[in-house]
């Protein structure tokens, strides 16, 4: 998983956060990079990262933010369970917040759409 803060929807924190990501991708396993159609997803500099690893590109059709329910879902959840949906007056504080949510929801909290397993452990047993 890749992420990166940003007080704008820079094109540049996008990538970052695609990088981040790509670290520790499996190449024997085909990705889909499903967005919706921010300027961030969209623009020359991501799609060409896209292509050049090789993934596949997917899109909302506009304005139907329901085709990516389940990113719609993790940040929901990252909103209310880990109260991201705040302001913060201290990037760094920010930063921390995000980083443990994040490690939390994947290392720790349980899914029942993984019958109680956490997605680092399903993906790292998929991976190894």
């Amino acid at each position: 998983m890749g992420y990166s803060l940003s007080n704008s929807l820079s094109i540049e924190g996008g990538i970052k956060a695609l990088k981040k990501a790509l670290k520790h991708r499996d190449r024997t396993i085909p990705l889909i990079h499903h967005s919706d159609r921010g300027i961030q997803y969209c623009c020359k500099e991501y799609v060409q990262l896209l292509q050049k690893e090789k993934i596949d590109i997917s899109m909302t059709e506009k304005d139907h933010c329901y085709e990516n329910a389940c990113a719609e879902r993790v940040n929901g959840i990252l909103k209310a369970e880990f109260l991201l949906d705040r302001t913060f007056n201290d990037e760094q504080l920010a930063e921390r917040a995000v980083r443990s949510a994040i490690e939390t929801y994947n290392q720790e909290r349980l899914h029942w759409s993984l019958e109680l397993k956490t997605p680092d452990s399903i993906f790292f047993n998929q991976v190894a």
